[in-house]
């Protein structure tokens, strides 16, 4: 595994794009399952980039895992973060933010 590789394009490229699709699924209320498929595509599209531009492996069963797992990894951070942020800000009565990933009712009646 090219370390360079793996950081500018499965870290830099693609996890930008895993953040993107995080928000994009939170931000629509949309389930977090989508983020798992939508991961999967994703890191399909990471290899077959690493496959034609830096000649990787296409058919790398673990190649594909370490990235897939990356980019959900991402992904379910960044959807968490932004349905937190949301649930905050479009329900202030009702939540508070407990965290950068969490939010807990409102003690105030």
């Amino acid at each position: 595994m090219n370390w360079a590789v793996y950081f500018g394009v499965t870290i830099c490229i693609a996890g930008w794009a895993a953040y993107m699709m995080g928000q994009a699924l939170a931000s629509t209320w949309r389930p977090m399952w989508q983020v798992i498929l939508y991961s999967i595509l994703l890191g399909l599209a990471d290899r077959f980039i690493v496959f034609a531009l830096f000649d990787g492996e296409l058919l790398s069963i673990s190649g594909w895992l370490i990235d897939t797992a990356t980019l959900m990894l991402i992904g379910l951070l960044s959807y968490r973060s932004t349905q937190a942020r949301k649930m905050v800000s479009q329900y202030p009565w009702l939540y508070r933010r407990s965290g950068p990933f969490s939010w807990r009712q409102s003690d105030t009646p």
